[in-house]
């Protein structure tokens, strides 16, 4: 049976990352899908739009790839190191991080659309997505298939950077440190975490327990939770973990 694998922010920034990355993916599916879920599509790019207004997304992620990249570059000339494939990585890392400093300010075009401003604040509301509320909704819901897709390209376009720049980080950082196999005695497990980023943990559902971490980027704790309560957790636990 295929592991669960949880995914947990160490600091601040992975949580803003992690969440930014979920909610782009979230709203990508949504446009793909053939039943277009609408609910989900606005949602994503309503939270999208109010992460980018609190957080100075732009400067803090063009300064964590540098991070990656002077990282990467010691690794050059080191033996057993494949360096066309750490080449490859650093080229991806040299464009996206300028990319990424020559887009405009991130969420500024979805602040400035009438049409999003107009519905974003009925969203807030219990059921407020109703037509009585939002007619403009009602009326582009009814609008043709290529006219919706043309406006969302229009909504994600200024974010493309972005989400390639997100992309390449996580996927430096997860790679950055495989699994290790561990045991949770009495549904209980503490590590070091040595100043990690995030906490990748690789669990089987077959267990019917799920993980609730806690901790920062020098230490954490594991407690696993029975999904059925009443359930009995294995006094030895087995999963894996990855601290990246």
């Amino acid at each position: 049976m295929t592991d669960i694998v949880y995914e947990h922010p160490l600091n601040e920034q992975a949580r803003v990352y992690l969440r930014l990355d979920a909610l782009l993916n979230q709203v990508t599916v949504a446009r793909n899908q053939a039943d277009m879920p609408y609910i989900s599509l606005f949602r994503g790019l309503f939270d999208l739009q109010e992460i980018l207004e609190q957080v100075q997304v732009k400067a803090d992620l063009a300064k964590d790839l540098d991070k990656q990249r002077q990282r990467l570059r010691s690794l050059m000339d080191i033996p057993h190191v494949d360096q066309a494939m750490l080449q490859q990585i650093l080229n991806e890392l040299d464009g996206s991080h300028k990319a990424i400093l020559s887009s405009p300010r991130l969420g500024q075009h979805l602040r400035e659309d009438k049409f999003l401003s107009g519905i974003r604040q009925r969203f807030s509301l219990p059921g407020g997505s109703c037509s009585f509320d939002v007619p403009s909704l009602h009326h582009w819901l009814h609008c043709p298939a290529e006219q919706q897709q043309a406006d969302i390209s229009r909504w994600l376009s200024p974010l493309a950077s972005l989400q390639t720049a997100l992309a390449l980080w996580l996927r430096i950082q997860r790679e950055s440190s495989p699994f290790l196999a561990q045991t949770a005695r009495n549904g209980f497990y503490q590590q070091d975490s040595d100043n990690g980023s995030m906490i990748r943990l690789g669990l089987s559902p077959e267990f019917g327990v799920y993980p609730l971490i806690s901790g920062h980027r020098s230490r954490f704790a594991i407690r696993f939770i029975p999904f059925t309560e009443g359930k009995e957790i294995p006094e030895n636990l087995p999963f894996r973990i990855a601290v990246c």
